[in-house]
């Protein structure tokens, strides 16, 4: 006899924001990163314009987990369907949908409907917390709709490398090694009890201020690709969110190595850091030069590390 459960359940929140927009954020699952902290990586796998095929990182309990999802948008009734599987959950899909309604002009309610079958161990109050979480997360995000393009930024810098993509992919892999050769980072920590799937703890050096800067991240490994993706846990100020990747672009003389960066900023925190009387244009240039500098600065050593592998070599 099957032991499974099949926990159902609706939900709607009012959100103080259009309709439209809700429904946009819902749409563009690539940015969730930026606007939902469970979620560290979001692939796009094929889209036809109303079909898409997901693969989704996200963190349950502290453990990255990975899901395959299968959506169906419907941008003109602002309703999206979906049937997700949980690569730890196997034979225990969620199915639903979520749709938004307008509730006057710049105000909606936004429902989600959904079924799944529940493991043995899992808890129905474990799963309306979960649900619960991520509906309060779509709610703050789309409450800040009007100061979102102000909040958001993103960039990238890149070096050229004449070397070995595979002795650069190894120096941003071993981040374990970066205390001894990066001059910003001061101490690093890296647990990696799935191969591939890195959790570390970066202290690095503000050069401005001096101050240690503590921060938490986790980072999804793809060798064969080229690719570190990564998305902090833990952000310092002025950051509410930062996801970002390392990727390589070979030809036949080197790589091109490039770091890009996401961010939200927190914008309660921005005087704190910058002081008074400072704006969300001061965040995002401070920003911008942080990280801009950091990643360069390791950059820079990765096209050492390579460039210099190749010189002994000859």
């Amino acid at each position: 006899m099957s032991t499974q459960r099949v926990h159902s359940a609706q939900h709607t929140v009012p959100v103080a924001a259009p309709a439209g927009v809700v429904y946009g954020l819902l749409a563009d699952a690539p940015r969730w990163p930026a606007l939902l902290a469970p979620f560290v990586h979001v692939e796009r796998i094929d889209f036809d314009g109303a079909e898409e095929n997901l693969r989704l990182w996200h963190l349950r309990h502290g453990q990255v987990c990975s899901a395959l999802a299968r959506r169906v948008l419907r941008p003109h009734q602002r309703r999206i369907e979906f049937e997700l599987q949980d690569a730890l959950l196997p034979g225990a899909p969620t199915s639903g949908i979520w749709s938004v309604a307008p509730d006057g002009a710049d105000r909606c309610l936004l429902t989600l409907r959904h079924e799944r079958t529940a493991g043995p161990w899992e808890m129905s109050e474990a799963l309306e917390t979960d649900v619960k979480t991520e509906l309060t997360a779509l709610r703050e995000a789309a409450e800040r709709w009007d100061r979102l393009d102000e909040l958001l930024l993103s960039f990238e810098d890149s070096v050229y490398v004449s070397g070995s993509p595979e002795l650069v992919y190894d120096f941003l892999y071993r981040i374990e090694d970066w205390a001894e050769v990066v001059p910003h980072v001061e101490r690093a920590e890296v647990i990696e009890d799935q191969p591939g799937v890195q959790a570390t703890v970066l202290h690095t050096c503000d050069p401005e201020t001096g101050q240690t800067l503590v921060s938490e991240a986790i980072r999804l490994c793809f060798p064969a690709a080229g690719r570190i993706v990564h998305k902090e846990t833990v952000t310092p100020d002025p950051v509410a969110a930062h996801y970002g990747e390392w990727y390589l672009e070979p030809d036949v003389t080197g790589v091109r190595v490039v770091s890009s960066h996401h961010v939200m900023l927190r914008e309660s925190a921005v005087e704190a850091v910058l002081g008074g009387g400072a704006l969300l244009v001061d965040a995002r240039r401070y920003v911008r030069d942080w990280l801009g500098r950091s990643s360069t600065e390791a950059l820079n050593l990765a096209r050492w590390h390579a460039e210099s592998a190749v010189r002994r070599l000859r």
